[in-house]
């Protein structure tokens, strides 16, 4: 008989003090949170269950590859490109699909995201397929470098120079994001769209129209996400299809429930939270190999955060009002 041993867990904290570490934690969070903030725009404040936010991050990491690689755009010119296409692609899914009930709407988006995914991944000619997508990034490259040598000068540096760039570029993105739709929540607009989320028969019967507020709010997450496409593609630096995977949508809402419903600082606070247990867990030496070291790490990562929702179930910094989505 086969004896089983068992290596006890070991565990080091000494991956905290890393530099490198935070700046890592720190871009991926950044541009999750900002991914994020389109989903709390549709689910925290409109009521519109969107799974296909992936696509569009997709669609504005693509978009600015091929405008800059294949058809020879200015990479500025190429960012604002990628954003009108994701803009116009939420409306093109919008459209007919909103009038839908909510569980038929969220499938049509998951459909939507894994169409995006999968055309980025056949269309080789224009996107590289699976062999990946490269040199769209010259330009930040040209500014980041600079920047990183300034950095180092002052004592700041990572093992990647231009990822502290990015890490600065990211997260004063991300808080400029958080402002604008904090006091766009506090416009006549704001109000209509929580007035939706919350009855749309009410809202109706005050003379407006909640499909037409639901179709902007997917189009504005639309463009949010674009944003997010793009700062992952300059983290990735080559585009791979299987970056852009539906999980990340449920990654999403992950950070959204976790952060808490109708709070767009919950979604900064949560996607650091969730971020730093995903990467701080590559580091935990596990008795297992291959992808069983990815499954157990995520299911510590769950254990964690059930017990954050055990104890919280409107999120850190939502309100329990704010849990129960209009019909």
């Amino acid at each position: 008989m086969t004896s089983l041993a068992f290596t006890p867990l070991a565990i080091s904290f000494d991956i905290f003090t890393s530099w490198d570490f935070w700046i890592a934690v720190g871009v991926l969070a950044g541009i999750y949170g900002i991914f994020t903030l389109g989903l709390q725009l549709n689910v925290g404040f409109t009521g519109v269950i969107n799974f296909g936010q992936a696509g569009f991050m997709a669609i504005g990491a693509y978009g600015m590859g091929v405008l800059v690689v294949e058809a020879g755009w200015p990479f500025g010119w190429a960012l604002l490109g990628s954003v009108v296409l994701a803009v116009a692609a939420g409306l093109f899914i919008g459209l007919p699909s909103l009038r839908l009930r909510a569980d038929y709407f969220a499938i049509v988006t998951i459909a939507f995201a894994e169409i995006v995914r999968f055309t980025a991944q056949n269309a080789r000619e224009l996107t590289g397929g699976n062999l990946g997508l490269r040199q769209f990034d010259a330009a930040w490259v040209d500014f980041a470098n600079p920047l990183a040598r300034d950095l180092a000068d002052l004592g700041l540096e990572s093992d990647r120079p231009d990822l502290l760039p990015l890490l600065i570029l990211t997260w004063i993105v991300f808080m400029l994001l958080i402002f604008l739709l904090t006091r766009l929540q506090h416009t006549p607009w704001g109000r209509v769209i929580r007035a939706v989320r919350e009855d749309e028969d009410a809202a109706r019967a005050l003379g407006k129209n909640p499909f037409l507020y639901k179709l902007q709010s997917l189009a504005l997450a639309a463009a949010i996400g674009a944003v997010a496409g793009h700062l992952l593609a300059l983290q990735l630096i080559q585009l791979n299809p299987d970056s852009f995977q539906p999980l990340f949508t449920f990654i999403g809402y992950t950070i959204l429930v976790l952060g808490g419903l109708a709070s767009y600082l919950g979604v900064a606070l949560g996607t650091l939270i969730l971020w730093t247990l995903l990467e701080a867990t590559r580091f935990v030496d596990l008795p297992l190999s291959g992808d069983k070291v990815a499954a157990l790490r995520f299911m510590i990562v769950g254990v964690i955060l059930i017990l954050i929702m055990r104890f919280r179930p409107q999120g850190i910094l939502g309100k329990r009002e704010e849990m129960q989505l209009g019909d």
